[in-house]
């Protein structure tokens, strides 16, 4: 379509503005949760950095225990932060717990359920192998292993790794500040009585949740009025914030009421582009202002949350130093009904999911996608993706699709 360029390109040019990530700071692991790596993990220790027990039994020599019917002299109890510190001699066990050290000489566990404990000793009822239910020294991992990477996010897994590896303090990305400015003569914001011909404002709320969820760190601006004035203030907030983003919601477009590009060009806006092949969304702009990048949002509520799935999160990422920031996000699915040939934008429409453990998700479009519908976007489970001058789709096809519940880190 002419003047509108292709989604892949707009989110192309907005990562290619990113100057680079921000700066690094150390932050104890007890408040990382979310936060962004700013350098490799490595392991500073060894884990387990003994041989351990992975069951409750005795430990023993397997040539002392390979026949049922053998009695073994019981010499002691080894358990996790107590270990037996003498070494097992032949015809010998050692009572043991999981986790707990294996004494020297000993090869084997013989797990409790195969044993009858008695006076002292302890009697074989099965068999058991060398080397069976023994943890090695270093089965997880050794000191010196690279454990995580720079970019990657640290959620509970990672956490609990980074621990383990002996890290009490992390080196991480701060969080990106993302100034979010709602802007319009007809909001008002939740909670205040809106006049006849008012609503109340939801985007900026979605929006922030959006970049708290992806790393940043949202800066609400507020509502600026359709006044050159009042847009000049909150332009002059959100440098004084030293924002990394500036995310405007509404008044991106060129109307008599659309002051937001006018007044950002008046500050010396580098504008990138104004205008996307996309439905919702395509008065979507972009640009710096100095250091700041921009990222100008449709005023529609549906259309301003998925262009903040779009182009906000990814750029964010960017900012982390993610280098899957710009990665394709999307999954294949089946389609839920038949759908007509598409136009020139792609399309990002609102759809439920009907899923089951062995097939693909089957992806059912809402029959109304008008870009104000809220109601709509807040019982969809995900974007279902029609690219461009896609042809008439009938039900069970392949298509692909976006999940709204989709872990952003």
């Amino acid at each position: 379509m002419s003047g509108l360029i292709p989604v892949a390109e707009a989110l192309r040019r907005v990562l290619a503005s990113v100057p680079g990530p921000v700066e690094a700071e150390t932050v104890p692991l007890a408040r990382a949760a979310g936060r962004t790596l700013a350098e490799d993990v490595t392991a500073t220790r060894t884990q387990p950095p003994f041989r351990a027990s992975a069951m409750d039994g005795y430990a023993v020599r397997a040539a002392d225990a390979d026949r049922a019917g053998a009695t073994l002299k019981l010499i002691g109890i080894s358990a996790a932060g107590h270990g037996f510190r003498e070494a097992i001699g032949p015809g010998e066990a050692v009572r043991i717990f999981t986790g707990a050290p294996v004494p020297e000489g000993a090869d084997a566990i013989l797990i409790q359920e195969n044993a009858r404990a008695g006076d002292g000793t302890v009697c074989v009822l099965e068999p058991v192998a060398a080397g069976r239910f023994l943890r090695r020294a270093g089965l997880d991992f050794a000191e010196g292993d690279m454990l995580l990477r720079a970019g990657e996010s640290l959620d509970a897994r990672r956490i609990a790794l980074a621990a383990a590896a002996g890290r009490p303090f992390l080196t991480l990305r701060r969080r990106p500040c993302v100034a979010v400015l709602a802007t319009g003569d007809e909001l008002v914001a939740p909670g205040e009585s809106p006049a006849w011909d008012q609503i109340v404002a939801s985007n900026a709320l979605a929006l922030s949740a959006l970049i708290e969820a992806a790393g940043g760190e949202a800066i609400d601006l507020g509502i600026a009025a359709d006044d050159p004035v009042a847009l000049e203030d909150a332009l002059r907030h959100a440098k004084e914030a030293r924002a990394d983003l500036l995310v405007t919601l509404g008044g991106a477009s060129v109307g008599d009421h659309d002051l937001v590009q006018g007044t950002l060009a008046r500050d010396g806006l580098d504008l990138g582009f104004w205008r996307v092949a996309l439905r919702p969304g395509k008065p979507l702009m972009h640009g710096r202002l100095g250091p700041m990048l921009v990222i100008g949002l449709p005023g529609n509520p549906v259309s301003s949350i998925v262009c903040g799935y779009l182009f906000v999160v990814p750029a964010i990422r960017a900012l982390l130093g993610d280098p899957e920031a710009g990665a394709d996000r999307s999954e294949p699915a089946l389609l839920g009904r038949d759908l007509e040939a598409n136009d020139g934008r792609e399309d990002y429409m609102r759809a439920q999911l009907d899923t089951a453990p062995d097939r693909l998700p089957v992806a059912v479009p809402e029959q109304r996608q008008d870009s104000s519908m809220l109601a709509v976007l807040g019982r969809s489970e995900a974007l279902l993706i029609r690219p461009p001058h896609a042809p008439a789709a009938r039900a069970g096809e392949p298509c692909r699709i976006i999940r709204l519940d989709r872990r952003l880190l």
